[in-house]
């Protein structure tokens, strides 16, 4: 059964399926090589709770914020990707079951959808990390996808030797050891790539923005209160200053979900840098 939302902003109050909504925007053409889309996707409590922390399960979205219609229209932003950013965090998470594998495209429309409109058949994956600790999952090998880690110029040699020995390409995108937004952007446009999903967390958002690499982000917004002392939030780092305005490009409700509560989707643009590589 199709979803209904009603649309709040920039038009007001029309019913719309939400099957669909994200496709449409069809963002491949918004964006080039020289200028990429990059665009991250955040589903969050009404006290900015996207994530709780406790010793028996780590980092882990919490249940009763999930909704369907958030789900699947994450799944066709990620179908739109040529590229889905992660961090090495995550795929030690997947390793020990503790988040769920979102890297490929998997649903059968979806598949088809990036065919009809000439993508490859999965996103690359990028991995970015400092430490250079992590396993590689299992599913991007037997989905054939291409594989980019990226880190800082100092990071650890014998890591860097270790998977380039296995064969993976690694990018230097940093002046120490973490991944800066602005060199990783820069080097996937060289690579060719022009429609970037970040899969990641507060720490990719955070450098994304302050170099004014990222061109929309969606927040699916629950109207419940999660509370929970350890918790993760957008953004946990220095302040921002005006590269941390956000316009609201797109505004729509869906009632009821999750059950006796609600959800906002919104979508906000922020200002780009003029180049990719600044």
């Amino acid at each position: 059964m199709q979803k209904k939302l009603l649309q709040l902003y920039p038009d007001c109050c029309e019913k719309i399926s939400s099957q669909g909504l994200y496709l449409a925007q069809q963002l491949q053409q918004l964006s080039t090589t020289a200028a990429p889309f990059v665009y991250a996707n955040f589903l969050s409590s009404l006290d900015g709770r996207i994530a709780l922390e406790d010793a028996d399960h780590g980092t882990y979205i919490p249940k009763r914020i999930k909704t369907a219609s958030d789900f699947a229209l994450f799944m066709e932003l990620q179908a739109q990707a040529d590229c889905i950013i992660t961090h090495g965090g995550y795929m030690r998470a997947l390793a020990e079951g503790l988040l769920g594998n979102v890297l490929q495209v998997n649903d059968k429309d979806l598949v088809e959808w990036r065919r009809n409109n000439g993508l490859t058949p999965q996103p690359a994956v990028i991995i970015a990390s400092a430490g250079l600790n992590f396993p590689v999952h299992a599913g991007i090998q037997d989905a054939a996808q291409s594989v980019y880690i990226a880190t800082g110029k100092n990071a650890d040699p014998e890591r860097i030797r270790y998977w380039q020995n296995l064969g993976y390409r690694l990018l230097f995108t940093g002046e120490d050891r973490n991944v800066q937004g602005a060199p990783l952007i820069h080097a996937l446009s060289g690579l060719g790539y022009k429609t970037i999903c970040l899969v990641a967390g507060p720490q990719m958002l955070d450098t994304m923005i302050r170099e004014k690499q990222l061109s929309r982000l969606y927040l699916s917004m629950t109207h419940q209160l999660i509370a929970g002392k350890d918790f993760r939030t957008l953004l946990n780092a220095p302040m921002l200053g005006d590269e941390g305005n956000l316009k609201l490009e797109a505004l729509y409700y869906e009632q009821d979900s999750p059950p006796g509560s609600g959800q906002f989707f919104m979508q906000f643009g922020l200002p780009r840098s003029a180049d990719v590589g600044t």
